[in-house]
């Protein structure tokens, strides 16, 4: 029986488990209890001989918002979050037909492969509130473009799917997302689970000698950021919908 209390929903389908981010009341966000069953799912997934790949969707109309601000994750949290689906021994595919903001870009970059809708928006909204977008660079920056990214990191500007793809954050976008990623879980299916494990190993090893070399540094930039007087005002100007002070 469907737990109707669950942040993550979770089916299966000719061996591949579908997780979805399961909050619609806060967008999705990334709140302490949603980033802990997340984590417990993908444990699950990772140690089931018969999941051959893992879908990360979402309901509702934002795949992920972010950082729930009234109940942030702990940085250290978030980070083995990230690792974890870089590190988990099977393939992890993202699939996305709403918006993407802050953090979620975070979960994007950790996938394997992303697909997302063309009606899919994106933005490193961080800036904005008086943050930086420190712990989600762990796979972020290893998988993009550095000199496209730049812009996107600094102006918090929307951009989309087409431009998503270009910096690296996309694996491909389609007005049907399902279509596109059918033969993509067709070739999943098709492939050898220890050659797929391996495969990713190989796929991921720059991305895991970055948060070897720099998760620590970067989990207590963030800790000192979202606890410092300019993300409190850019936190409370973003829960009130108005301007933050520093705008001009």
């Amino acid at each position: 029986m469907t737990d109707p209390t669950a942040l993550i929903g979770r089916t299966r389908a000719r061996a591949v488990e579908t997780l979805s981010l399961d909050s619609t009341g806060t967008r999705n966000a990334l709140s302490t209890a949603l980033v802990t069953e997340l984590a417990e799912a993908l444990t699950d997934c990772g140690a089931d001989p018969d999941v051959r790949a893992v879908v990360l969707t979402h309901t509702g109309t934002t795949f992920c918002a972010g950082a729930d601000l009234r109940d942030p994750p702990h940085p250290d949290a978030l980070v083995a979050l990230l690792r974890q689906i870089v590190e988990l021994p099977r393939p992890v595919v993202a699939r996305v037909t709403g918006h993407v903001r802050a953090g979620g870009l975070g979960l994007l970059a950790a996938c394997d492969i992303a697909a997302a809708s063309t009606d899919a928006t994106f933005a490193f909204t961080e800036v904005r509130i008086g943050v930086a977008p420190a712990v989600i660079s762990l796979p972020v920056i290893p998988r993009a473009d550095p000199r496209a990214l730049a812009r996107y990191y600094l102006t918090g500007e929307r951009f989309g799917p087409a431009e998503a793809v270009r910096l690296g954050l996309l694996t491909v976008t389609a007005d049907d997302v399902d279509d596109a990623l059918a033969p993509v879980l067709d070739g999943l299916r098709s492939s050898s689970p220890q050659a797929l494990a391996e495969t990713k190993r190989l796929l991921t090893a720059r991305v895991l000698e970055t948060f070897d070399r720099d998760a620590a540094e970067l989990t207590a930039l963030s800790a000192r950021l979202f606890s410092s007087p300019g993300a409190r005002e850019g936190m409370t100007a973003f829960l009130e919908r108005r301007d933050a002070a520093w705008v001009v």
